[in-house]
């Protein structure tokens, strides 16, 4: 059984698993996922958090694209308005929470 949970694993592209909470609120990403997202020890990932919609964890790689492009457009577009607003608000947290990898690495 364990064998075709795998292959459709690889098939779908999906993963889906529970994990416990510890008691320093750890948890361990099962390897299933880590090889399907391409997670490595030392990987620096951002955790995302709304009361309404959950809790997502992604690779901070991936959100930094996604800032650097809301950087861009934010200084094509002089007017000013909420959602760029919250737009430079999101893409200034991302590079900040990088900054600890960026430091290290200097």
């Amino acid at each position: 059984m364990a064998g075709n949970r795998k292959t459709e694993e690889q098939a779908t592209g999906k993963y889906m698993s529970s994990v416990k909470v510890g008691p320093k609120g750890q948890i361990v990403i099962p390897i299933e996922a880590r090889k399907m997202f391409n997670i490595h020890p030392g990987d620096t990932l951002l955790l995302l958090a709304d009361v309404n919609r959950g809790i997502a964890v992604q690779r901070l790689d991936y959100f930094d694209k996604i800032a650097d492009e809301i950087f861009l457009r934010a200084d094509a577009d002089s007017a000013p308005s909420k959602k760029k607003e919250d737009g430079l608000r999101f893409a200034r947290a991302i590079k900040d929470a990088q900054m600890p990898d960026r430091e290290a690495g200097e």
